[in-house]
C-alpha cells in the first residue's frame, strides 16, 4: 500500500499525495477538487530524476500538462490495460539528454463525463446537448495550473509551458489554445476528434493568428472501423495542419506524423510520444 506523504506548499496549507509504487520515477497522485466542474479527480505528477537532490532545490522546470492522466503512467489504470508509458519515455529520452528534465502533470478524465467536460460545443453526432467544455481553459489555468505552480518548481513563462492529449483529449486541447492564445508554447495533438460538432474546431482554427511555438500533431491511416472513416480522420489532420501552415508555421514549430496502419489506440499514441517529445522539448 502506498504511503501517504505531504509536500510543502507556498501557500500555508500542506497539500497531500500518494506515490505510486507501479511507476518508473516519482509519480505523485494528488486527490484534487475542482469548484469550476464541481468534481474530484487525481493530478498525477511525474516528477524528473533528481528533482529532490539538494543540488537542485533552485532548479525550476518545463511541464506538459495531459489529458486522460489514467492512461499515461501506469497499465492498472490505463483504457484497456495499456498505457502511454509516458514515466518510461521522458525518464529514458532525459538520461540520454534527448530533452531537458521536466515534469509531466497527467489529469485525471471523470469517466462518464469524459465526453462532456471534452466537448466545448453542442454536437448532434455524438448527442451533447450540455457541453462543458467551454469551461475546461479556466479549470486548467485557475484551479489545476496554480496548485502545480505553488507545489512544484515549475517555469511559469508559456514557452516551457506545454498541453496535449488524445482523441477527445485532444480536441479539448486544441480549444484551450485557441480561447487562450499565448498561454501554452508548445501543444501535443494525438488523432484529435476534428469530426465533432460538426468539426466546429476547424472551423475556429482558420481565425486563429497565434499558435503555440510548437506543435506535435499525430494520427494513423487505420483510426476508424473502415478505411473510408479513417480517411476522413486523416483529412482533417491533413486540413488542421494547412490551416495551422497558412499561419506562418515552418517545419521547425510543426510536425505532423500520419503513421501508417496506426490505430485510434494508446499503443499508437505511446509509439508516437517518444518523436513528440524530442519535437516538443528536445534541445
Amino acid at each position: 500500500m502506498a504511503k501517504i506523504l505531504t509536500v510543502e506548499s507556498n501557500s500555508a496549507a500542506q497539500q497531500e499525495f500518494v506515490r505510486a509504487t507501479g511507476a518508473t520515477g516519482d509519480l505523485r497522485l494528488h486527490n484534487f477538487r475542482s469548484r469550476i466542474f464541481r468534481n474530484t479527480r487525481f493530478l498525477r505528477i511525474w516528477l524528473p530524476p533528481g528533482y529532490d537532490d539538494a543540488a537542485n532545490q533552485g532548479r525550476d522546470y518545463p511541464v506538459l500538462y495531459l489529458n486522460d492522466g489514467q492512461n499515461l503512467f501506469e497499465a492498472s489504470t490505463a483504457f484497456g490495460g495499456v498505457e502511454w508509458q509516458v514515466d518510461e519515455t521522458a525518464d529514458r529520452l532525459i538520461r540520454e539528454g534527448s530533452i531537458p528534465p521536466m515534469i509531466i502533470v497527467g489529469i485525471d478524465n471523470m469517466g462518464k463525463d469524459r465526453m462532456r467536460e471534452y466537448t466545448p460545443h453542442r454536437s448532434v453526432n455524438p448527442m451533447m446537448l450540455r457541453a462543458q467544455g467551454r469551461r475546461y481553459p479556466d479549470f486548467l489555468m485557475q484551479e489545476v495550473m496554480p496548485f502545480v505552480q505553488n507545489n512544484y518548481r515549475v517555469i511559469t513563462d508559456p514557452e516551457n509551458i506545454g498541453l496535449g492529449g488524445s482523441s477527445l483529449g485532444a480536441l479539448i486541447a486544441l480549444y484551450t489554445v485557441i480561447v487562450r492564445p499565448g498561454a501554452f508554447g508548445k501543444l501535443l495533438l494525438e488523432s484529435p476528434s476534428l469530426w465533432v460538432s460538426a468539426r466546429q474546431l476547424i472551423k475556429e482554427s482558420r481565425k486563429v493568428r497565434i499558435w503555440p511555438e510548437r506543435i506535435f500533431l499525430g494520427v494513423g491511416t487505420s483510426e476508424a472501423s473502415n478505411a473510408e472513416r479513417s480517411q476522413t480522420v486523416v483529412d482533417d489532420v491533413r486540413e488542421l495542419a494547412a490551416i495551422m501552415r497558412r499561419a506562418v508555421l515552418s517545419e521547425k514549430r510543426l510536425k505532423v506524423v500520419i503513421q501508417e496502419g496506426a490505430t485510434h489506440s494508446e499503443s499508437a499514441w505511446a509509439e508516437r510520444f517518444p518523436e513528440a517529445l524530442r519535437f516538443l522539448f528536445g534541445k
